[in-house]
């Protein structure tokens, strides 16, 4: 799901907080991230935030550790998210040189993590935080341990231009709940001349997420979970997903050009299409908001952590579910935490627990994100944010993304195949076919 940006990344780029050698930590020669003099403790922390205000905000955060904890010394980097995901972290654990702390998507990738011995369990050592956490933190468990914890937590759904939505004579107060109604509203909008939809298929994982959400609402959770299980994946309902995403592309409510169009950097992005009112729609995860505020902000010369965009001009509803399917109320989503490598030192989980604390999370959710102490959710001034945390509450269960879900072998084949099958180049069973055949073989 890349150039993925989940967290408000713009563009790829790499920032150093500390003023020292930005060595990493939890793969060194010592194994404890110790400075050489041996009195202080490095720790090395990669994260996916590359664009503002997310940027500076964990700079900050770093910043009020370190004056917290003399001899503590913090060397953070912000990548992009694939970059970060796909090239940096794993040539980083293959050449013994892993930061302390670092970005984690939970799912079948954490648990290839814990069978290689790379992330420390925190079961024990952050209970405290983990419990407050409570549910969210479950994405981040292998047998029953966690080694990882989320610092934002919600569903993917429609973001909307709140503007070009009553431009078109559509009611932001009575979003689609059915996908009857959300057809006559793309209907609606193209007659008024507005795009309904802006999807940013050049980085494949955009484009792939219509397929995950007609999953999760075809797919029973009982069918998900046995072919989690054993890679089975015979049942009808999985090639019903794609005949159900067929008459969505069939509506022909998509941008022109959607296929190559990025998805989340800049103003000729989805993100900023939605953003600067070129389109009235994007089908997203919940870090959306930030990212098009950014986009908005930094167009519009106002400071970057405005929240202009989000407070006035942007609403979000739901995926509507299927009549014929068989989601029983779940929704998609997920959210973006970290892991602490296992030769970390101790210091590196105390800095988590401070990441995660609720003042952190507050001052975070301010900036018009999602947090992931359940506790602040009724503290969400935003109402695209307060719409997902409210959908969150009232959903069956939540499905965590299927690229996360079904791991790393599986991920990119199978969203290969979706995009294939979304430019008219393959069948729904094309696609049931390259998942099934990517699976691991136990």
């Amino acid at each position: 799901m890349k150039t993925k940006i989940r967290a408000g990344g713009i563009v790829a780029m790499a920032a150093t907080v500390a003023l020292v050698a930005a060595g990493c930590g939890g793969g060194d020669d010592n194994g404890n991230g110790a400075a050489a003099d041996g009195g202080n403790v490095e720790i090395t922390w990669w994260h996916n935030g590359t664009g503002e205000p997310l940027l500076g905000f964990w700079e900050d955060v770093a910043q009020e550790f370190m004056d917290d904890n003399p001899g503590v010394t913090i060397n953070v980097q912000a990548f992009q998210n694939e970059e970060l995901r796909n090239t940096v972290l794993p040539n980083a654990f293959a050449g013994g040189n892993a930061p302390d702390l670092f970005q984690s998507w939970g799912g079948g990738e954490l648990s290839q993590w814990v069978s290689d011995g790379i992330v420390m369990d925190l079961s024990d050592v952050a209970s405290d935080t983990i419990e407050a956490i409570g549910t969210p933190a479950t994405a981040w468990q292998v047998d029953g341990k966690t080694y990882g914890l989320p610092f934002t937590f919600g569903p993917a759904g429609f973001w909307v231009n709140t503007d070009l939505w009553e431009q078109g004579g559509l009611d932001v107060n009575n979003f689609p709940t059915t996908w009857d109604e959300l057809f006559a509203a793309w209907t609606t909008l193209k007659d008024a001349g507005i795009t309904p939809v802006a999807v940013g298929g050049l980085d494949g994982w955009p484009a792939a997420h219509w397929w995950y959400h007609t999953a999760v609402s075809t797919v029973s959770a009982e069918t998900f979970e046995k072919a989690m299980a054993t890679g089975d994946f015979s049942d009808p309902a999985w090639e019903k997903t794609g005949e159900n995403l067929q008459t969505i592309l069939d509506a022909n409510a998509f941008n022109d050009g959607w296929q190559a169009t990025s998805a989340q950097q800049g103003a000729a992005s989805s993100a900023g299409m939605v953003a600067l009112g070129q389109a009235a729609t994007e089908l997203m995860g919940v870090w959306n908001g930030g990212v098009m505020g950014g986009i908005y902000n930094e167009a519009n010369g106002l400071p970057e952590d405005s929240q202009e965009l989000q407070e006035s001009h942007l609403g979000w509803f739901p995926f509507p579910a299927f009549s014929d399917g068989e989601g029983d109320g779940r929704i998609l989503g997920g959210g973006d935490g970290f892991s602490v490598h296992a030769d970390a030192p101790a210091e590196t989980v105390d800095f988590l627990e401070y990441i995660l604390s609720e003042d952190v999370q507050r001052r975070y959710v301010a900036l018009g994100n999602s947090p992931a102490l359940a506790a602040l959710g009724a503290e969400i001034d935003d109402p695209g944010q307060a719409a997902a945390q409210k959908a969150l509450a009232n959903a069956s269960g939540v499905q965590l993304w299927l690229d996360t879900a079904f791991g790393p072998t599986v991920a990119g084949p199978m969203n290969d195949a979706i995009v294939q099958f979304m430019q008219g180049n393959g069948t729904p069973q094309q696609v049931v076919d390259a998942i099934a055949g990517a699976w691991p073989q136990s």
